[in-house]
């Protein structure tokens, strides 16, 4: 487990490494890229198999070394719902997550049915309040096929990634909630409370972002603006990382270049802060 340059999280627990393309969004992995420049070091196979389902059970117990509550992403190099991964160091991790609920745990994942046997046939998972769970959808397929499962799993908050982000996509089924009666103040409207309960689940939060590394393939930024305006419309958290592109420089579209993680001159780098009994996470609203 280390510190992490990826914006959303704050540090890294790759307790497995290695993964085998599952859609089209793995056609450029930057965790296979990475793996290639590490063949042989810290922990990675050599070569030509460094990017091979790998475990780290040496690494297991990281994260009970860690008194200060941190948000953790979970296997940012691989997988945990690998079909390779065996179902008893699955379990291990989910142990250790359990044993340190001072840590938020984010586990993103392209197998959303591998996840949901494990929620459906182990119930006590529903109880760690400290776990996310998260699907890659690049595309509205993707969208489609996963989050229709994710939905299923009774985490703590589930969230998507759109990244890479490689067509438009239509999220505003999984962002609507509806609310029934109940005596809990969920909102307020013109300094009103207003009280009630979600009826049903919801995608809680929205990550986005370009495609980056030599071969990256073009954003548009007319669809990074309309999955931001879906989630304005149903007040769901929405973290923009970057517009990715082959270089430092970006994309130019129309004359204009999209670079850094500004939409139109703000920062959207919004989290979901729920008090689920660990310490409110210091993360930032809207940057206007």
């Amino acid at each position: 487990m280390g510190k992490t340059g990826i914006e959303w999280t704050e540090m890294v627990w790759n307790v497995v490494t290695g993964c085998t393309p599952a859609s089209p969004g793995c056609e450029h992995c930057y965790a296979r890229r990475m793996a290639h420049r590490l063949a042989g070091r810290v922990g990675y196979p050599v070569a030509p198999h460094e990017f091979a389902v790998t475990l780290h059970p040496e690494r297991l117990d990281e994260p009970r070394h860690w008194k200060q509550m941190r948000s953790i992403f979970v296997c940012s190099m691989g997988d945990l719902f690998h079909e390779l991964v065996p179902d008893d160091y699955i379990r291990q991790v989910f142990e250790v997550m359990q044993d340190t609920k001072q840590h938020v745990f984010q586990v993103l994942t392209k197998r959303p049915a591998n996840a949901l046997r494990w929620f459906t046939d182990y119930p006590w998972l529903s109880n760690l309040r400290n776990v996310w769970v998260g699907v890659t959808v690049e595309d509205q397929t993707r969208a489609d096929e996963r989050i229709p499962l994710l939905l299923q799993i009774p985490a703590a908050v589930r969230f998507i990634s759109v990244e890479p982000m490689l067509s438009a996509i239509n999220l505003r089924e999984w962002l609507q909630c509806h609310f029934g009666r109940s005596g809990k103040p969920i909102r307020v409207e013109d300094g009103r409370a207003i009280y009630g309960a979600r009826l049903g689940p919801r995608v809680d939060w929205v990550i986005c972002g370009g495609e980056t590394g030599p071969q990256a393939r073009p954003i548009n930024p007319a669809w990074v603006r309309q999955l931001r305006d879906q989630c304005i419309e149903n007040d769901a958290p929405f973290f923009f990382k970057n517009w990715g592109g082959p270089h430092r420089e970006g994309w130019v579209v129309d004359g204009k270049l999209y670079s850094g993680n500004e939409i139109d001159g703000i920062r959207w780098t919004q989290h979901p802060v729920a008090n689920q009994g660990w310490k409110a996470l210091a993360w930032g609203k809207v940057q206007r």
